[in-house]
């Protein structure tokens, strides 16, 4: 019986930090964490790569313009999704951008705001926000749901 090779789903998240605040938005009509904050994000399409996608999405859905130069990635999470996903995420930190936040989806997202990072709403996505916990004490790697 030979191995067989997992087929991931891959996200890119972006954790935009200002003033010790994070931005988050709240999904709505999604089927997904409806409801929940998280960070803004998207899967990775094929064909992309996580840095591709993760410029994309964050135009897509927030309108402003990043530089691959400009990005790090304080965090990777490789995760069991609820659906029993085997799923790859990307977290890429940035401090600057150009551009205007807004909200360009209200469809998916009915509230964007900043919290500070030690204080995140109660009804954040517990793995975004257990893996923001993780950035801020210098972990780079988990798992979860395994």
């Amino acid at each position: 019986m030979g191995k067989h090779l997992p087929t991931n789903v891959l996200a890119s998240y972006l954790m935009l930090v200002r003033d010790g605040e994070v931005l988050l938005a709240r999904r709505v009509n999604t089927g997904y964490w409806d409801g929940s904050y998280s960070l803004p994000a998207g899967h990775v399409e094929v064909g992309e790569n996580f840095t591709t996608a993760l410029v994309r999405e964050v135009g897509e859905e927030i309108g402003i313009r990043l530089y691959s130069q400009s990005l790090s990635v304080p965090h990777i999470l490789h995760r069991k999704g609820e659906d029993g996903s085997e799923r790859v995420e990307a977290f890429y930190r940035v401090n600057s951008w150009e551009g205007d936040i807004k909200n360009h989806e209200p469809e998916k997202c009915d509230d964007l705001s900043w919290f500070p990072l030690g204080r995140l709403p109660e009804n954040t996505i517990p793995y975004i926000k257990q893996t923001l916990e993780n950035i801020q004490k210098g972990i780079s790697y988990s798992e979860l749901g395994w």
